[in-house]
């Protein structure tokens, strides 16, 4: 493991990437929500699995194109195009209804604990995601979201990471230095990228370690750090 450059600093705060960090989809599917194909087959019922594999497919490549998480209908509507189903309004309403976080995420087994305990020491907290509006709303329904003062999110803020007003939007809302926040993200790119604007960091690797990037295997190690 390297020598993080601002680990002679006292961290204050924890800046977390959500999904990969804290919560995870429960069928290992991200987007489309795991009811997409149930609802789109209430208004369509003739599309295919094969049809839905290449239309989800069609959605990645327009995430992947995007400057930043783009509006959820906008997504919507790419995938629907691709399965000659109408965009239309009642749809488009039935995709984006609320529904329990906890039937389609859940929270990693080290996360409850870390987070009380980080909390009980002071240690303030905040998120930095690539994510829609709605993420605080999630994290409240999986019982987290009490922890966190600060949240920025790629589809508020116009940008992903690792573009650096995402992580100085955090940093800023906690009025804390870079080098008073460690950052955590299952992408150790984005981590190298935080610490290279002056941000301690680590990786989370729960499966596998990197070499040339500081990293955890579990959340519970972030309390050898503070």
């Amino acid at each position: 493991m390297t020598t993080n450059p601002a680990s002679a600093i006292t961290l204050r705060a924890v800046l977390f990437d959500s999904g990969g960090v804290l919560m995870q989809p429960i069928d290992g599917r991200w987007n489309p929500r795991a009811d997409f194909e149930e609802t789109v087959l209430g208004h369509a019922p003739s599309i295919t699995p094969q049809q839905f594999a290449a239309a989800i497919a069609a959605g990645d490549r327009f995430f992947a194109a995007s400057s930043s998480t783009p509006d959820y209908d906008d997504y919507h509507r790419v995938v629907l195009r691709h399965l000659g189903v109408d965009a239309t309004s009642e749809l488009l309403a039935d995709l984006r209804r609320e529904v329990p976080p906890s039937t389609f995420l859940e929270t990693y087994p080290d996360v409850a604990g870390t987070l009380e305990e980080l909390n009980r020491r002071g240690v303030r907290m905040a998120v930095v995601s690539d994510a829609w509006p709605n993420l605080p709303d999630l994290h409240a329904g999986l019982g987290i979201g009490q922890f966190f003062e600060a949240y920025a999110i790629s589809a508020v803020l116009g940008c992903n990471k690792p573009d650096a007003r995402m992580y100085h939007h955090a940093s800023t809302a906690l009025g804390l230095a870079p080098a008073q926040c460690l950052f955590v993200d299952d992408d150790p790119d984005l981590v190298t990228a935080a610490i290279r604007l002056g941000y301690a960091g680590r990786a989370m690797c729960r499966d596998s370690a990197v070499s040339d990037v500081p990293s955890i295997r579990s959340l519970t190690e972030l309390l050898d750090l503070f």
